[in-house]
């Protein structure tokens, strides 16, 4: 498993850590119109999946509107933030921050992201800082588990992966 630390404490990651080449796990989150969302609804496209503590910190929010920014110039990607916030908390954070690139997901019922994707934070409850690329056949083409949550991950380094996924 990836070893992460939050505040520079050691965390236990619970779930199937991802690596590239995998085929991607689906999982159902809720929109924040409490619909479910699935990997599966945005099949045939390229998902670059930004993975966050909760939108109401500084990093969180720096990083999810980044990804909005950067959404807007990917072509036929689709950009998911994940986070365990409420989706009524995300809904108001993003007409808040003007975001509207980005769809915001709440994995705040069951885990089924976190747990999948092995970033749950058991001491916390929260998911571990990460983002993910994921091509138009499902298969995982890009994995970043950012090793200290409150660091930032690698934004073009994830730009440029979701750029070159087909």
């Amino acid at each position: 498993m990836a070893s992460v630390t939050f505040k520079g404490n050691p965390v236990t990651l619970i779930g199937t850590e991802v690596k590239v080449g995998d085929k991607a796990p689906n999982f159902t989150v809720l929109a924040n119109d409490l619909s479910p969302v699935t990997l599966e609804d945005t099949k045939g496209q390229v998902r670059l999946i930004s993975v966050v503590p909760s939108v109401d910190t500084g990093v969180c929010d720096a990083q999810t509107r980044r990804f909005n920014e950067e959404a807007a110039k990917l072509d036929n990607v689709k950009v998911l933030t994940v986070s365990v916030d409420l989706p009524f908390a995300q809904k108001r954070w993003c007409a808040a921050a003007g975001i509207e690139n980005v769809q915001t997901v709440s994995d705040h019922r069951d885990l089924s992201f976190g747990e999948a994707y092995g970033v749950v934070m058991q001491e916390l409850r929260l998911l571990a800082r990460s983002v993910f690329v994921v091509d138009s056949t499902d298969t995982v083409t890009y994995v970043e588990y950012v090793s200290e949550g409150t660091d930032h991950p690698n934004y073009e380094a994830a730009i440029e992966a979701a750029k070159a996924a087909k």
